[in-house]
């Protein structure tokens, strides 16, 4: 009787879905279009420094990264693996990428939501998404690009 009651356990608790797995591509495109814009921003070919709203740009990114991993889309990326991102050898080139990148991030994870677990992750994720950009803006207005 046991094994029927764990069998059983086992069952539906496999079925029970993860909030982003697969039937979730958009959070997926999320994750990548995060770690392209975090590669962008820290990504220095030659001699220019990080500005601190750069690296603010930074933590909410990997801020961002963490929620939606809480929501169960982890997929064994490091947070330095990106997918090829076009070569720009000049800052402000790297900034607008990096820009268009989390904008794309904010639309993927702001899609509508039938998860309720997930609601509260989601939100936290575009504040996350949200104060990247806000900071990358911030960047390309003190240098002007």
């Amino acid at each position: 009787m046991l094994v029927l009651v764990v069998g059983i356990s086992t069952q539906l608790s496999a079925k029970k879905a993860s909030p982003f797995k697969p039937e979730h591509p958009a959070y997926l495109h999320a994750l990548s279009n995060l770690r392209a814009a975090r590669w962008c921003l820290e990504h220095r070919p030659g001699n220019w420094a990080q500005t601190n709203d750069e690296m603010e740009a930074v933590k909410r990114i990997d801020a961002a990264i963490g929620e939606i991993k809480k929501a169960a889309i982890d997929d064994g990326k490091n947070l330095q693996d990106h997918p090829a991102v076009e070569e720009r050898k000049d800052h402000g080139g790297r900034l607008h990428l990096a820009l268009d990148f989390l904008r794309k991030a904010h639309e993927d994870v702001n899609k509508e939501e039938d998860n309720g677990f997930a609601h509260g992750l989601k939100a936290r994720a575009i504040e996350h998404i949200d104060g990247a950009i806000h900071a990358t803006e911030r960047a390309i207005s003190a240098g002007k690009f």
